[in-house]
This record gives structure tokens, sequence and C-alpha cells, in this order.
């Protein structure tokens, strides 16, 4: 990993070691930056995204601080922020599961929802200069009333989750407006990567794609292969994230690709990279459907491209291919450990 020179600047990330989490962290350190992370204690042995972070004696202990806490926790909050007190703090720690949250929608409502109230009147006391990063979902549109959706888009929850994100956004705009605290909201369309656990769909594709191809697994299951989505790829969107935060005025950003693709047509992807066939091997579950489904969710980023020359470089198809690829390196060693 390239590092350069420190510059100076401390951030602080909720929920480092996920998907975008690590992602960002990595960006911040090639910055030049600080990087505090937060850390739950159900986290701790889920570390793999930061362990090549965490075993460099060069990076950790001096560039890179990990801190135990909770967003259900103020106390937590409190002491990490007021401890390190950041130049910017991006909040990359929810319950971000749609499924998951129609089971818990209580604590998706307080962890998604509430806490980034907690973490932004805690910025108001400690420090109101501290710059504030909040992600959202295009989940917030639901059922929408255009296609492609703007940031004026009028939202239609449909989940949970996304009434919790609603209330994310509403929040972080208030904070912004009430009290003058640099608060930025970023509407992110699905983005993928090898760092996404295997719960979500695309990672389950790539991962039995993988597996199938090394003769460890035999189906694939699935719900709904017929819904179209707008997926991009998560170091494109951190880095979006850290450049909503360098503008001279905090403001709301759509980020997607502005293409959408079936989940059908990543399964097929997915499974022609490998050469295989996916009818041998596709299997549709209806138990798996969500109950209640969302529109054509596509975002237009016009307002990102003019405001920081926002550009997805990664497209579909060559975000399927890196995590297959990354899917296959890690079934070539569960083989070899078989043998």
């Amino acid at each position: 990993m390239k590092l350069s020179s420190p510059n100076g600047k401390k951030a602080l990330i909720l929920g480092v070691n996920g998907q975008d989490g690590s992602y960002l962290a990595e960006l911040l350190l090639e910055k030049g930056y600080e990087v505090h992370g937060m850390i739950r204690r159900e986290a701790l042995s889920s570390t793999y995204n930061i362990n090549h972070l965490l075993q460099d004696p060069e990076i950790f202990g001096k560039r890179f601080f990990i801190y135990r806490g909770d967003l259900a926790d103020a106390t937590s909050l409190y002491r990490i922020v007021n401890a390190v007190r950041p130049e910017e703090l991006y909040n990359e720690a929810d319950q971000d599961h749609v499924g998951w949250s129609f089971d818990t929608p209580d604590y998706s409502y307080d962890i998604t929802g509430s806490a980034v109230g907690r973490t932004l009147e805690i910025i108001k006391q400690v420090d109101p200069k501290i710059k504030f990063f909040q992600p959202c979902s295009s989940n917030m549109f639901g059922k929408p009333t255009e296609i492609p959706q703007r940031e004026t888009t009028p939202f239609n929850p449909q989940s949970p989750y996304a009434c919790a994100k609603v209330f994310a956004y509403v929040l972080t705009r208030y904070y912004r407006e009430a009290h003058g605290i640099f608060a930025a909201n970023a509407i992110f369309y699905n983005h993928e990567s090898p760092r996404r656990p295997e719960e979500y769909v695309t990672r389950k594709i790539t991962k039995a794609a993988a597996r199938i191809a090394a003769g460890l697994q035999d189906k694939l299951v699935l719900g709904d292969v017929e819904a179209r989505i707008d997926w991009g790829y998560a170091k494109d969107y951190v880095e979006a994230a850290w450049n909503i935060l360098q503008l001279s005025e905090p403001d709301d950003f759509i980020i997607a690709t502005g293409e959408a693709h079936s989940v059908r047509e990543f399964v097929e992807e997915a499974f022609s990279l490998l050469g295989l066939n996916p009818d041998e091997y596709l299997v549709i579950d209806k138990s798996f459907f969500r109950p209640v489904k969302t529109g054509l969710l596509i975002g237009d980023t016009s307002k990102a491209k003019k405001a920081f020359g926002f550009e997805p470089k990664v497209k579909f198809k060559d975000l399927v291919r890196i995590m297959v690829e990354a899917d296959l390196k890690e079934a070539e060693k569960e083989k070899k450990l078989r043998l």
C-alpha cells in the first residue's frame, strides 16, 4: 500500500471494518491522513477487511488507530469523538441490510436512523467544525415517481431500513441548516466489491460461481432474479464521499452509475467468466423474495459530476470480473485445504 506523507488531517470512520469503511481507510491513508476507526465488540472477530492495516507496524498505532464503541451507546460515541477531535467524520456504520430490517425493525430504526442524530448532537457539543458525512440509500426512493432519480425526487421508502435512512438524511440536513454543521448526505446506489458480506446477492453469486467452478458447490439459490439494479464499485463511491467533504459548502448528492442490470444478468456474467452455464446451477426460491418490491432505481449523477467531477471508473462487467476473480482465488485456497 502506497502512503503519502502525513497532511495533518485526522479522520474518524465509524464502522471502519466494513466494506466502505475499510476502502475509505485505505484512501485516506494514501492521502496522508491520520485515520481513527470505531469497531463494535461483535465486529472484533470480523476485521478481515482491515487486517492488512492492523498487521502493518508502519501504519497501526502510528497513523491508524482503533477504538471500541457502538452506535447504540452515546457514551462511547462521545468518548471517541472527544478523544480524536477529527476534522472529518464518516458514518459508515449501520444496520445496512434491507432483508434483515424486516425482521429487526426496531434495531434498524435506532442504529440506521437515530444513531445519526446521536452522532451529530455529539459533534455539536464537542466541536461544530467537524465535517460529517452520511451515506444514504437509493432504497429511500422505494417506488419512485421518476426514473432516473434526482436529488429532488420525493422519497417513498418500502422497508424499515429505507425508512431509517430517510430519517438519517433528514437529521443530517437539519443539523446543517439549524446548527451550521458541515453535514452532507450522499445517496449511494448499490455498490459492491469483494469485501461485500456473503449474505448480499452479488457476493452470493460470485462466490457460488467460483466454488462451483472449483467443484466445491453444486447450486446457487436466489430469489427474484428479474430485479434490475444500478450497481457500482465501492471504491469509486468512497472516493466520492471524500470529495464531498472537500467542497466549500455542504450539500447532498446522488452517487450511482446511471445504468441498471438485472440479477439474472449478474449471474450470467459471473458464470460466463468461468465458462459455466448458469441454467445448470441456478435455483429460484420464492421464500427469498422481499415482502414489498421497489421500483426501478437508477441514479442521475449530474449534480455530483458538476460539483466535483464524479464519474464511475468501474462499470458493470468490470465490477463482476473483479469480484469473480477475488472469489476464485478464495475457492482455490479452500480446495487446496481440502486435498
